[in-house]
């Protein structure tokens, strides 16, 4: 997992920043699962919304993430790598936007990948 650093907030707080590393290799290449580790600095992510919210110190956020442009998104304040699985052969990317509490994104970093054919269990004959 990667370490991200700490930095000791003050007022004016500095800027939120989101960095994400490629899917990790393994997982990608022999079983199709995306595995994207990120690190957020300068912001804490927790399930806390609305304009109370925007006034908490140190600063609030979360993710939204979205896949291959679509027009939806889902909300992640976990912390914990983004997994996905199941998607088809091919390119693909993911968006991880590091919003606040009132969805006004900050920073936003995207992970392009390819995902291989052929792959899960080799059938037995």
């Amino acid at each position: 997992m990667r370490a991200c650093p700490r930095y000791p907030l003050t007022s004016p707080e500095p800027r939120a920043k989101i960095v994400a590393d490629p899917p990790l290799a393994d997982p990608l290449a022999s079983r199709g699962v995306v595995i994207i580790q990120y690190c957020v600095e300068n912001i804490h992510l927790e399930p806390v919304f609305g304009a109370g919210a925007t006034a908490a110190s140190p600063r609030v956020g979360h993710l939204h993430l979205s896949l291959d442009d679509a027009p939806w998104v889902w909300m992640d304040a976990s912390g914990n790598p983004v997994i996905i699985q199941g998607l088809p052969p091919g390119p693909h990317k993911v968006l991880l936007q590091l919003p606040d509490a009132n969805h006004r994104i900050l920073d936003k970093a995207t992970v392009s990948f390819v995902v291989p054919g052929n792959t899960g269990p080799t059938p037995h004959h």
